[in-house]
Order: structure tokens, then C-alpha cells, then sequence
């Protein structure tokens, strides 16, 4: 079942229909853009119309965060689970290594993507990775899409994970996706290379499961302050007076 919040699309499945969906996904012979939804996501497509078309031409669209989960709640729907980027990208490399298929990292800051591939090789040893690149992390448009594909392409890639911070990665994604010749599942998944790799200590299972995460994130790093508050406090006030807009 498919709702939307603030007109961004959002899959709602349980956790077999969403396994069943993706593995529909990587038999296809065409390539699919997954994306992550999180309150942040939703608000960058209120004003940016090029962001909001991608999310809505995507073919698969997950919940991340728990003000996902709140703001359906408001909207009449109930979410039926949660995937972060860092969920996805473990879910795929799991489905990977079990269907013999291969994956390659993208993004992130110089180094990072190496370890986390060792991590992942440690976590699923059948798992073959075929490139692992960081140091993409700060590039900005026009992006180099041509010797970064051309390298991929090289690699034939069955699953594509790339790390160059939201909104920038699935505008990448969307460029390049096309022009890639073995690529099943493209997905951006953010900060997930630096939680597997240990370069950042994620929040603990408790906090994420009650949507305490922000706050672990804001003692952890408080740099991140005015992206907490827009996911946090803008996004949850959006939702109310849309939601009371509709209502009236």
C-alpha cells in the first residue's frame, strides 16, 4: 500500500511484502532507484522540485525515521515498519550474498568505504564485492558521472549503494542509473558507510525504537542541529497544519 506525506509517496509494507517486493526488483532486467524517506527528505522536496520528482518517480519508497512513523500515524495510516539506509543496505547485502550477487560502495570520506567493506565481509562472508570507493562525498554538480560509471560498468555491479549525503545521492542515483549496465538497485543510504565502518557510533536499539535517535545524534555530533530541527520540530509542525488544513 502506497500514502503520501506533504505529497512524497510512501511504501507501506510489512517486512516479508517489502523482501518479496526487492527481490522482485533485483530479477528484473531494468534498473530500480529505492529510497529511503525521512523527515528530512519530505522537507527538501517542499522546495525543490527536481528532489520531489525523483522521490516520486522511484520505484520503491521505504519509511526512515520515526517522525515518518508519527506523521502517518496523524494522516490516518499506520506504518507497518522502518528502514534506514544502513537497514537497507544490510537487508540487500544479506539478499546479496545469499543470491550470489555482487555489490559495489560509493561515496563517503577517503577510507570509509574500504572498511566498511571489510565489515561487511566479515558480517557475510560469501558476499562479493566488486568496488569500494570513497572520497566522493563533497563533489558538487555537474557532477563526473562519466569515468565513475565507466568504472562501475567495468565492475558489473549488481547492487549499487552510494554515500554522498542525502538529497545530492539520489539526484546522482537518478542522473546516472540509466547509464549503468548491470545495476538491478541503485539505493542512497547516507551515513551508512560510517556505521559500518565504526567511524560512528550509531544510537542504541532502545533509543531508535521509541524515536529517540535525534537526540543520541545531537550529543554525538551538534553540528547536526539545524538538520535535527528540521526533521524534528519544522517537519512535525508541517505535518500538523497540513493535517488540520485537510481536516477543516
Amino acid at each position: 500500500m502506497r500514502f503520501s506525506i506533504l505529497g512524497v509517496p510512501v511504501d507501506n509494507l510489512t517486512v516479508v511484502e517489502l523482501k518479496e517486493r526487492v527481490r522482485q526488483l533485483g530479477d528484473d532486467r531494468l534498473p530500480h532507484h529505492i529510497v529511503t524517506v525521512n523527515p528530512e527528505f519530505i522537507m527538501a522536496a517542499q522546495h525543490d522540485t527536481e528532489f520531489r520528482s525523483i522521490l516520486n518517480r522511484a520505484d520503491l519508497s521505504v519509511a526512515d525515521g520515526f517522525g515518518i512513523s508519527l506523521a502517518a500515524r496523524r494522516l490516518g495510516q499506520r506504518l507497518q515498519g522502518r528502514w534506514t539506509g544502513v537497514d537497507m543496505m544490510i537487508f540487500l547485502c544479506e539478499l546479496a550474498a545469499s543470491q550470489n550477487r555482487s555489490v559495489f560502495l560509493l561515496g563517503a570520506q577517503p577510507g570509509v568505504a574500504e572498511k566498511t567493506a571489510a565489515e561487511l565481509h566479515r558480517r557475510f562472508p560469501g558476499l562479493h564485492i566488486v568496488g569500494a570507493e570513497s572520497g566522493f562525498r563533497h563533489w558538487h554538480r555537474p557532477f563526473p558521472l562519466e569515468k565513475i560509471i565507466d568504472q562501475i560498468n567495468r565492475k558489473r555491479p549488481d547492487y549499487l549503494f552510494v554515500a554522498f549525503g542525502q538529497v545530492k545521492q539520489e539526484k546522482w542515483i537518478y542522473q546516472a542509473l540509466p547509464k549503468l549496465n548491470s545495476v538491478k538497485i541503485a539505493v542512497g543510504v547516507g551515513g551508512a558507510f560510517d556505521y559500518v565502518s565504526g567511524k560512528i557510533r550509531r544510537a542504541p536499539r532502545w533509543m531508535r525504537a521509541v524515536g529517540l535517535e535525534w537526540l543520541f545524534r545531537l550529543f554525538r555530533q551538534p553540528w547536526r542541529a539545524s538538520r535535527i530541527f528540521t526533521a524534528v520540530v519544522r517537519f512535525g509542525l508541517t505535518v500538523l497544519r497540513s493535517a488540520h488544513h485537510h481536516s477543516s
